[in-house]
């Protein structure tokens, strides 16, 4: 049973949320500020943890960044704001999706579920993994350990991130188109996903790159999408 935390200060949305989240038989713990969820993660096995931006004590915004220095569990940030640069802020302090208030409870267990089967793949949920290594130069992906390394070094990388440079590493030397990406890693319809993409693929540079500004391994194609070079 996967255990998910849900964080808001609302204590209505809190309730309604994992009525829904019981329903599918998840078990859910429950924090009203970003220190609280600190707090229940740091003493309990957490999953995903769904949180707000606009909380008292400690927010969303500050409480993820905390978070993202010990774990890569799936954080999808719930935000009143629908303006394009809040959802990028949340992407760019590490969560790994968002969902704009009001929302359609389906949605939102489709969104758990997925972050949820990429979060088993790429982790230690007892999954069984495959003994494939892919390479491009010095980065090498061994994906029997779900593990990132450039010159030796170890690369932590989020789940989603993980997978994006997965899938380009498996076809280095081919660009894929930002749909493409989006398709293939979130398994839904590519809508207004540019900035979705770019800001994980920005994300993966700054990890992988020595200089992120001149990137050796992951390119842009101007005009079509990005690519891994073939080093070897």
């Amino acid at each position: 049973m996967y255990n998910i935390l849900v964080c808001d200060d609302d204590k209505e949305i809190v309730r309604a949320i994992e009525i829904y989240l019981l329903g599918e038989k998840y078990n859910v713990l429950k924090a009203y500020d970003g220190q609280q969820a600190i707090e229940i993660l740091e003493k309990n096995e957490i999953h995903l943890l769904l949180i707000d931006v606009m909380m008292p004590v400690l927010d969303g915004i500050r409480a993820t960044l905390k978070i993202r220095e010990k774990s890569g569990i799936p954080i999808i940030i719930l935000s009143a704001k629908s303006e394009d640069n809040d959802k990028i802020l949340g992407l760019n302090i590490g969560a790994d999706d968002y969902i704009t208030k009001p929302f359609n409870p389906m949605e939102m267990l489709a969104r758990v579920k997925a972050q949820l089967r990429r979060y088993t793949v790429f982790g230690s949920v007892g999954k069984e993994t495959s003994d494939d290594v892919y390479k491009a130069g010095d980065l090498v992906i061994d994906d029997t350990v779900k593990e990132v390394t450039v010159m030796g070094e170890p690369v932590k990388l989020t789940p989603i991130e993980y997978n994006i440079l997965k899938l380009l590493v498996k076809n280095k030397g081919r660009v894929f188109s930002i749909k493409e990406i989006y398709e293939s890693i979130w398994k839904e319809e590519a809508l207004s996903a540019d900035n979705t993409v770019a800001v994980h693929i920005s994300h993966i540079r700054e990890k992988i790159e020595i200089n992120p500004k001149e990137p050796r391994y992951l390119k842009v194609v101007w005009g079509v999408g990005y690519k891994i070079e073939n080093l070897d």
